[in-house]
């Protein structure tokens, strides 16, 4: 399956009652695997830090161009729209970059959700808990929104008037920020699989209709 696509939605019970249980229950393995990578792997990990980084690169264009402008010279205000222009190019299309990654992470814990109530399989069911990925996300991201708090506040405690200007203040801040958002994203992200693993594998399943919901949500 190219890296792209993601996996179909399990058929409806009605139909894999007609199915060959040791098929469905294999594919069921494979597409779980997958869709958990997609969720919960690190190479997901680095792809939200890349995007940070992007945030930040962005940042930094904008940050040179608000210092440009407090020099107040013709060459400056030129250096500051270049700066502003090559900021904004950047910044924007990580922000669509941005939105449309979470409308795929939507579109794989729907898919995910639907192929665990397809069906019950321990060996398989306890490999999608991922405990480990887990605390890797939470710890990076507990080390990462450290390192955030502090540089933004530091920004904001360490200025002094005259020495510092509002645009190197507000660069320094806006990078932290950038930082801790990031940290805070990666952390709601361990939090709601934790929470999700609890809620799929320690209750009954949910009724038919339920799953038929999740998947007509799915597509």
């Amino acid at each position: 399956m190219p890296s792209r696509q993601l996996p179909p939605p399990p058929p409806p019970a009605h139909l894999r009652e007609w199915l060959d249980e040791t098929v469905v229950r294999a594919d069921r393995a494979r597409f779980l695997a997958d869709l958990s990578r997609r969720s919960l792997g690190l190479g997901r990990l680095a792809l939200l830090w890349a995007l940070a980084a992007v945030f930040a690169f962005g940042w930094t264009f904008v940050g040179m161009a608000v210092m440009s402008f407090e020099s107040g010279d013709a060459f400056g205000s030129l250096f500051g729209v270049l700066y502003a222009v090559i900021g904004l190019g950047v910044l924007i299309p990580a922000g669509f970059w941005f939105a449309w990654g979470a409308r795929r992470e939507r579109q794989v814990r729907h898919l995910l959700c639907a192929w665990v109530e397809a069906g019950r399989d321990p060996a398989t069911d306890a490999r999608l808990r991922a405990p480990a990925r887990s605390l890797v996300w939470l710890t990076a991201s507990l080390a990462l929104g450290a390192v955030g708090l502090w540089l933004t506040f530091a920004a904001a405690a360490g200025a002094r008037p005259g020495e510092d200007t509002y645009g190197e203040v507000a660069y320094l801040m806006g990078f932290g920020m950038i930082l801790w958002i990031t940290a805070l994203l990666g952390l709601a992200k361990a939090g709601a699989h934790y929470r999700w693993a609890i809620r799929a594998f320690r209750t009954t399943p949910p009724p038919a209709t339920t799953a038929r919901r999740v998947l007509t949500e799915t597509l």
